[in-house]
């Protein structure tokens, strides 16, 4: 789930770039590797939420709501943390950002053994703490991508630090399944022996954190000097930025798309438990989210070779159309159909956050920046939509509560036909 700012949005202007132009002819290697590995671990770490989701609400009997505070907690640490981790690394530079990030989601992630033996409040306190920390990490990483290398080779960078962020969340559910799911039968363990099952797994991770800020802090990396891609500080941004309207429909597209993505794979195991659709025990179910997010990862490569040749605006319409069509699938059917059509809406989300991102900035000239750190906030619907789906699984129910997420969809099929003509001479051009 790669929420991060395209990279030639960060893309040095030409003072920055001459400064660094030394560094280019250096090997980059090493640092490309320790950075990918981080956009793995963000990957991994916000896709086992998906897990930890039912495995806390069957422990402290939660409801739908109360379950979804995790996202809440989570996603809402991305709207909250934005502007002061820009501030900080400004501060102390783009460098011991990341370590700083990196720290940070390591003590998150440390936090998780005291909460086994406290309880739900010091968990959230915890996802908000992690969140915190991937936050700052991403908006220090990402220039990164553009810089270790020749400046037109950057798209392939990103693909590729992509593709491993894809990775990440593709294994994280059935690795959480695995780990954390599997290692006490509901039946027979006691509540504080559930608990204790994120324990191991989380300080692991906490260690695996704490040694890539230790690699991050000794690599060699270009110095980056330029605030591209930073946040923009209040009061720095100009209103008149919010009155082009293709920004202002693809902010709220950004919004509702992250929050039906995050908000499907929060009630995926639990929607697989159901009698009527599969029955999974939720260690079973873990598996089939790999699949879910596993199709993101697989789309994102048949959309870039479809979008070389099809506008952006129709290849998002047409996915959304898709997504629409098999979440009423899933609404409304029963068994195996319901079960792969939800499942395949993966599959068709994999564009959509990079080609509405993308749109949304199209000729903002001078306002990209501020254009960017709109979208970027805009990520808090990760936090806000899978809330009002639980509100609705509470009120009728968890299967008709997925018309929540098709009815973001439907406005994402909306933005798609309303800038479908977008880059269409740019693409006859070609």
């Amino acid at each position: 789930m790669d929420h991060s700012t395209p990279a030639r949005l960060h893309q040095p202007p030409a003072p920055a770039r001459a400064a660094l132009q030394p560094s280019l002819n250096q090997s980059h290697t090493v640092p490309l590797i320790v950075i990918t590995i981080l956009f793995f671990m963000w990957g991994l770490l916000t896709s086992l939420n998906d897990v930890l989701i039912p495995h806390l609400k069957g422990i402290y009997t939660l409801n739908y709501v109360q379950a979804m505070l995790v996202q809440f907690c989570f996603f809402g640490a991305y709207f909250i943390v934005s502007l002061p981790a820009g501030m900080l690394i400004r501060r102390i530079g783009y460098k011991r950002g990341a370590v700083t990030g990196l720290v940070v989601a390591a003590a998150g992630c440390a936090l998780f053994y005291p909460a086994a033996n406290s309880g739900y409040g010091l968990f959230l306190f915890a996802f908000f703490v992690l969140a915190s920390g991937i936050t700052v990490l991403q908006v220090a990483a990402n220039p990164f991508v553009t810089v270790l290398g020749p400046p037109a080779q950057a798209s392939s960078r990103l693909t590729l630090t992509q593709a491993f962020n894809s990775l990440g969340t593709t294994i994280a559910p059935a690795l959480g399944g695995m780990l954390i799911l599997a290692q006490v039968p509901g039946a027979v363990a006691s509540r504080a022996n559930e608990a204790a099952a994120v324990q191991g797994p989380y300080l692991a991770l906490a260690g695996a954190l704490l040694l890539l800020a230790v690699l991050f802090a000794v690599v060699r990396l270009p110095s980056i000097t330029h605030d591209d891609g930073l946040p923009e500080l209040p009061g720095q941004a100009r209103t008149s930025v919010l009155k082009q309207r293709h920004l202002l429909l693809g902010a709220i597209g950004i919004f509702l798309y992250v929050g039906a993505e995050v908000s499907i794979g929060s009630f995926l195991i639990n929607f697989l438990g159901e009698d009527r659709i599969a029955g999974l025990s939720h260690a079973a179910a873990a598996n089939y989210v790999s699949w879910y997010w596993g199709g993101a990862m697989v789309g994102r490569f048949v959309g870039f070779a479809v979008m070389r040749h099809v506008s952006p605006g129709k290849a998002l319409a047409f996915n959304a159309t898709a997504t629409i069509v098999l979440v009423l699938l899933a609404v409304f059917g029963q068994g195996t159909l319901a079960m792969w059509a939800l499942i395949a809406v993966g599959l068709f989300n994999s564009i959509m956050f990079p080609t509405i991102f993308s749109m949304a900035l199209h000729k903002l000239g001078a306002q990209t920046g501020q254009g960017s750190g709109i979208l970027c906030m805009a990520i808090v619907g990760g936090a806000i939509v899978p809330f009002v789906q639980g509100f609705l699984a509470d009120a009728i129910g968890l299967q008709l509560s997925f018309l929540v997420p098709a009815a973001c969809y439907l406005f994402i099929l909306y933005f798609g036909v309303r800038y479908a003509g977008m880059y269409i001479d740019e693409i006859k051009a070609v």
